[in-house]
């Protein structure tokens, strides 16, 4: 009766695991890691039920209940100890069933900003700008925020900077906006917004941004270097001034004397008559 109990369930597993993944392959069209996993689930749940049964058939339920017991103790010591990699298993599944990145994306996880070597079962690698190898764990992924910047193969420039209060500020829109046409890459069907975004302790401080083409990091950092030196260029031709901060030295004893109010003398060495 044991092994006929033992043999039934033994068949009824296969027969289960040979549906799962038909009515998968039926339904998607495709074959799946995520099908292999809960059909092998399936099927090894149905086995280990026909082993249960044989053995209460048997008569050994105490064995049967000893063999749970010690089961159950070295279950909760594994998960402790495998917590961790099974987390990063599971993430690591969810990984490959929804693909957020593929290999060469350019991608920010974790504050590392690089582009994607390999998708693990355990850990994601990238590759940074400086050129070290990165191992991301998976569960780091789905707990934290990250950026793929290669889905919409394009990215956004942001210049941040200022000019002096003398300046037009409507001529400065003007100029901005005209020199960034020119610069490599650009997408001129999108987007080129100027705006001023304060007005600072020595400046009118502005922010230009613009959408260019975006493959690999070096699209970006040559944009990014264009656009700077196309608006010095441009800023010096127009006679805008780019504000920088300016240091007035007081030498007043007791302040509000400017070093222009007083007259300066100069001695030469070997004179007696000092030069005002």
């Amino acid at each position: 009766m044991a092994i006929l109990v033992l043999a039934i369930f033994f068949l009824i597993a296969n027969i289960l695991k040979r549906s799962t993944l038909g009515f998968y392959k039926r339904a998607f069209k495709r074959k799946s890691v995520i099908a292999g996993i809960v059909s092998s689930v399936i099927y090894f749940f149905f086995v280990l039920s026909g082993v249960f049964l044989a053995l209460q058939v048997l008569g050994l339920e105490r064995f049967l209940s000893h063999m749970l017991a010690g089961a159950g103790i070295v279950g909760i010591v594994a998960g402790f100890a495998f917590k961790d990699i099974a987390s990063n298993l599971f993430a690591g599944l969810l990984l490959k069933s929804q693909n957020p990145f593929d290999k060469g994306d350019w991608v920010e996880i974790a504050n590392n900003y690089g582009f994607i070597v390999e998708v693990g079962w355990i850990t994601t690698k990238i590759i940074t700008v400086p050129g070290q190898e990165v191992f991301v764990p998976n569960q780091l992924i789905y707990n934290t925020t990250f950026k793929n910047y290669s889905t919409l193969h394009r990215r956004r420039i942001v210049l941040e900077t200022g000019v002096s209060y003398g300046d037009d500020l409507e001529h400065v829109r003007a100029v901005a906006l005209d020199e960034v046409k020119s610069v490599a890459g650009v997408l001129a069907d999108q987007d080129m917004d100027f705006y001023f975004t304060s007005i600072g302790g020595s400046s009118y401080n502005f922010q230009l941004r613009f959408w260019i083409n975006f493959t690999t990091n070096n699209d970006y950092q040559r944009a990014m270097s264009d656009v700077i030196i196309r608006i010095k260029k441009r800023f010096e031709k127009e006679n805008i001034y780019i504000a920088y901060p300016v240091t007035t030295l007081d030498f007043g004893v007791k302040g509000g004397v400017n070093i222009f109010d007083r007259p300066i003398s100069i001695q030469e060495s070997g004179s007696n008559n000092p030069v005002t």
